[in-house]
């Protein structure tokens, strides 16, 4: 089997992936039984961003032979802040009803407003109430640092102006190394909560994300080969729900359990890479409308989710809270984003004067 240059065009699979991720985090937050610990469903977020967003960095690198920054953080701007900004407005006017005693409803607004909620929650216990936007506030301090980080692994690593050279090494020692430091602070005893938000010790997602953008790019063979045993290796998913039957501790969690969730999803997304789809029952699967759809309006539904599921969960079982908090959070995510969101996209989009990296249409 020969692999196709690699492309980010459109892919279904991925936002059944996103579809997917939301929903373990939904059932997590809904306290359903054996499924405390699909909070894992973060992590697949984290490894699909990492490959997205580091794959369009290295195909702008070798299209152009750098990164313009600024496109790059104009772009993340405008598909992250007005929705969050819409929803903690709409958060900062209802909350005080809904839960009159609520004292932290606008301390919690600002340190999520700053992308501080990450470390806010390790250190300071703030925000209080708004704890989801602790995964927030990681991917955007790996959207700030990635692109001149990776900037310089491509300059060290690049013979010609306008190679990606062997980036993929440099990625993989960062990869084991984030995974050895969360290791480390473990080892040393600190607060479950003091290491599970944080952006340093939460990166190894990311980076598992971004050593595979690397090596689909920069080594076609060897992604090539693992296709071919995607049959033996999609086992690595299948065994996720089990851990979770299992009911693993926090500390194990941290130990060893998300690292074999980052592998897993890595498995996952070279099942569903058009350039091999090895295994057409995965992509199938994932590409089911519902998922899709469910996975393109994740970012919405995972900013509105958490506070409906909270005050679902008050007063109703789970299975109530599950549905009815789903199909409420679809709701307000689906009006986020046909008002602010699709406003903000085509002004991202809308500049003539942006460089294009094609195919332009993206999951990311």
């Amino acid at each position: 089997m020969e692999i196709k240059e690699f492309s980010l065009r459109y892919n279904p699979a991925l936002d059944g992936l996103r579809g997917l991720a939301i929903l373990l985090v939904i059932l997590s937050h809904a306290h359903v039984p054996l499924f405390d610990g699909a909070f894992f469903g973060v992590d697949l977020f984290f490894v699909l961003s990492g490959f997205l967003i580091t794959s369009l960095l290295l195909m702008e690198w070798k299209a152009h032979g750098q990164l313009d920054f600024w496109r790059f953080y104009r772009r993340r701007f405008y598909r992250l802040m007005p929705a969050l900004l819409l929803f903690l407005g709409v958060y900062a006017l209802a909350a005080p009803l809904l839960w009159p005693d609520l004292d932290d409803v606008y301390s919690d607004v600002v340190w999520s407003a700053l992308y501080l909620a990450d470390y806010g929650i390790a250190f300071f216990d703030r925000p209080g109430t708004l704890l989801h936007m602790w995964s927030l506030s990681v991917e955007e301090h790996f959207y700030l640092v990635w692109p001149v980080l990776l900037v310089f692994f491509l300059r060290r690593a690049n013979s010609g102006a306008q190679s990606t050279g062997s980036v993929w090494k440099p990625l993989a020692a960062l990869w084991v190394a984030a995974t050895l430091w969360r290791v480390f602070w473990v080892g040393q005893e600190q607060a479950f909560y003091a290491i599970f938000f944080r952006f340093d010790t939460r990166a190894s997602g990311l980076l598992a994300g971004a050593l595979l953008a690397a090596l689909v790019i920069e080594k076609p063979g060897f992604i090539q080969s693992l296709a071919r045993r995607m049959r033996y290796a999609l086992w690595l998913p299948l065994s996720i729900p089990l851990l979770m039957a299992l009911a693993w501790d926090d500390y194990n969690a941290l130990l060893w359990g998300m690292t074999v969730v980052e592998l897993a999803t890595v498995v996952v997304l070279v099942a569903v890479l058009p350039q091999v789809r090895q295994n057409g029952l995965v992509a199938d699967m994932l590409s089911a409308p519902a998922l899709v759809r469910l996975g393109q309006l994740s970012y919405g539904v995972y900013l509105w989710h958490y506070p409906v599921v909270r005050y679902l969960r008050a007063d109703y079982s789970w299975p109530t809270v599950v549905v009815a908090g789903t199909v409420i959070s679809l709701a307000l995510a689906a009006l986020s984003y046909y008002t602010v969101e699709r406003w903000a996209l085509k002004k991202r989009d809308g500049s003539a004067t942006e460089r294009k990296v094609k195919p332009t249409t993206v999951n990311a």
